[in-house]
């Protein structure tokens, strides 16, 4: 019978490391919200309009170069059409 003892601890370190990456990202996804939302504020007195294509096409180049694996191109843009979707549909403060 294999010994799952040290299986068991190394799932619950990748799980706790798991979960501190959460925090953190939680964290900055808020920041990078807070920094959308004062954009969009911005964006009218300066005669632009809110959404922006070519912006979103520099965001997932940038992303894409960013990326040393194992997430390449598709699943980051998966990730951030959806993180871009949920901005625009968040209300200003």
């Amino acid at each position: 019978m294999p010994d799952t003892s040290h299986a068991r601890m190394e799932l619950e370190a990748h799980r706790a490391a798991i979960d501190a990456i959460d925090r953190q990202l939680v964290a900055l996804i808020n920041e990078r919200a807070g920094h959308s939302l004062a954009i969009r504020e911005l964006k009218p007195t300066l005669g632009m309009k809110l959404y922006d294509p070519a912006r979103e096409g520099e965001i997932f180049e940038r992303i894409s170069a960013y990326s040393e694996g194992p997430l390449y191109d598709q699943g980051l843009r998966e990730i951030y059409e959806t993180l871009l979707k949920v901005m625009k549909e968040t209300p200003s403060a």
